[in-house]
């Protein structure tokens, strides 16, 4: 095949030589090839024809006015697959599974050159100073834990566009208190306020489509506090607030880096995890120092004093000594009973207050129909009332560790109900009046020791102030997995 290299080369020595056949040989093509092409001025690459025909018969042409239709009426929602499904079906045998291929192409060129326009991305530029994005993002993927306990939870993310400066913290849900808090802790890191600040379609910050205010009144007044614009994202389009969403992708990619060469996923503390985030977004910060020197020049001054990181709601103790708040039930004193209480929300905290004083700090349940239930706030109460305990609700939550648990098993094991229960509650109240671990230690001695279980013992052991003897260290040792091969041996017959 003649390249364009032969015959430009053809042309170049065309001149060169006296004879035409002496220039085709230079060039390395025959004497009529070289005619030809010298004769049209051409190149090889100009003279093909584009290949516009079929070359084998189509075997949609019968079908394909009713394809095209359904295309439009549907607006090119329908699959490939789905059309060729329904054509197998109304035309049986006329259509075999090998011909998907071959539909799937004439409708992807359909779509091309009459199909509706589809989504553009459209490139931004900012300017310092001008515009900050935050989301949240699950953090469960990671496989966090915290004391070799699993630990599910998201992380708020917080960006400044121009420089991908970047903050956040650790939460637990969407709801307005953590993203105040995030902001509000992002603000106060960076030392001064953007322009423009962009959420997607949160809940705890916009309404619902069809409401006439865009943004909540709590979320209003946190930017009229700070003075920025609120932005959000198109429903369903997350790619509006690309920023934070690739840092996302970013940040937890180099979390899972870090937790590789740590070794572990493990954390003995809430704080620790939190400390070892805080290095990772450090660490990423270094990066931005350029772009984020010019932002600082352009942000606005923060106010004086921080907006509310909670919200104000009022609740009646009913008489169980409980309250019920955002869908679950929290207990209080048992003083309380009756009265009026002002609970401040915080996105991981919730405290109780009374007649202007704090009373009592509780953490905030997650999710639905959950319950938070102390034993000292009603044990005095059960004290009176052994009877009330035995089918009392809240129960399981009478006991503080698992040696609690034990001893009462034991306790119903040893004594009547009525009995067991009225023991217990006295174990339960010195507990709360004393000191949990040491009731838990004078526990744990009893049980060790196979001793029967009471309140005097337990009281006992505390006013002695005795020393309680360290937790048996047990040696296991390892196993030896080649004995696991003796239950693969087959053994002989014995025959009869």
């Amino acid at each position: 095949m003649v390249t364009d290299q032969q015959v430009r080369r053809l042309f170049g020595v065309r001149n060169k030589y006296e004879y035409q056949y002496q220039a085709a040989d230079a060039a390395g093509i025959s004497s009529k090839t070289a005619r030809k092409y010298l004769k049209n001025g051409k190149l090889p690459s100009q003279c093909r024809v584009e290949h516009t025909w079929s070359t084998r018969q189509d075997p949609f042409a019968d079908d394909w006015a009713f394809i095209e239709q359904t295309l439009i009426d549907t607006k090119a929602t329908l699959e490939a697959k789905t059309i060729f499904e329904y054509l197998q079906r109304a035309y049986p045998g006329k259509y075999h599974n090998g011909q998907l291929r071959t539909l799937q192409r004439r409708i992807k060129a359909w779509k091309a050159l009459h199909g509706p326009a589809k989504e553009v991305f459209f490139s931004q530029y900012y300017y310092p100073g001008q515009w900050s994005c935050s989301d949240f993002t699950s953090m469960n993927k990671l496989n966090i834990t915290i004391a070799q306990q699993p630990f599910e939870h998201l992380f708020y993310h917080f960006v400044l566009c121009y420089s991908n400066w970047q903050a956040g913290r650790i939460c637990f849900s969407e709801s307005f208190e953590s993203l105040s808090l995030g902001v509000q802790d992002a603000l106060w890191k960076l030392g001064g306020v953007p322009f423009y600040h962009r959420t997607d379609n949160l809940t705890s910050a916009v309404h619902k489509v069809g409401h006439p205010d865009i943004f909540t009144d709590k979320y209003r007044g946190l930017a009229g506090h700070y003075g920025f614009a609120s932005s959000k994202t198109n429903p369903a389009s997350p790619h509006e607030n690309g920023d934070v969403e690739k840092s996302n992708d970013l940040f937890k990619k180099a979390v899972d880096q870090s937790l590789i060469i740590r070794g572990s996923r493990d954390f003995d503390t809430i704080e620790q995890y939190k400390l070892f985030l805080q290095k990772i977004t450090d660490r990423m910060n270094q990066n931005c120092h350029k772009r984020f020197a010019e932002e600082i020049e352009a942000l606005k001054d923060l106010p004086n004093l921080r907006y509310g990181d909670y919200e104000t709601r009022t609740c009646k103790v009913g008489r169980g000594g409980t309250i019920r708040l955002l869908h679950n039930t929290y207990s209080v004193h048992s003083r309380l009973v009756g009265e009026t209480v002002k609970v401040r929300v915080y996105a991981d905290k919730l405290e109780i207050w009374y007649a202007q004083r704090h009373i009592e700090t509780l953490p905030r349940l997650r999710g639905e129909n959950g319950h938070c239930i102390n034993y000292r706030h009603n044990i005095d109460i059960l004290v009176r009332k052994p009877g009330a305990f035995e089918n009392y609700c809240y129960k399981e939550d009478m006991f503080p560790t698992s040696l609690f648990r034990i001893a009462y098993d034991m306790l119903r094991d040893t004594c009547s109900i009525r009995q067991a229960n009225k023991e217990y509650l006295k174990i339960l109240e010195l507990a709360a009046k004393e000191d949990e671990s040491l009731v838990n230690e004078s526990l744990r001695l009893l049980i060790n020791l196979e001793e029967e279980i009471n309140f005097e013992k337990v009281k006992q052991f505390i006013d002695s102030k005795q020393k309680p003897p360290e937790p048996t260290a047990i040696h296991i040792e390892p196993v030896n997995i080649n004995d696991y091969d003796m239950l693969l041996e087959i053994p002989e017959c014995v025959c009869v």
